[in-house]
């Protein structure tokens, strides 16, 4: 799913290890939804989205 996780990520000067402990996964997790390989969970999206000082809708981009 597209996102913009790496964007936002980044303007936060926050590395994936960074984000991805402060969320409660592997970074591997946070590598894969970079790279749009893995569609997370809603409690995932969410917890990604607040970290990230976002909303889940404005950080995914839902296409049928």
């Amino acid at each position: 799913m597209p996102n913009r996780i790496k964007e936002l990520r980044s303007k936060l000067n926050l590395t994936q290890e960074e984000l991805a402990v402060q969320v409660g996964v592997r970074r591997e997790t946070i590598v894969f939804l970079e790279k749009e390989k893995y569609n997370p969970s809603l409690e995932l999206a969410h917890k990604v989205a607040k970290t990230l000082g976002t909303t889940v809708d404005a950080l995914f981009m839902y296409e049928e």
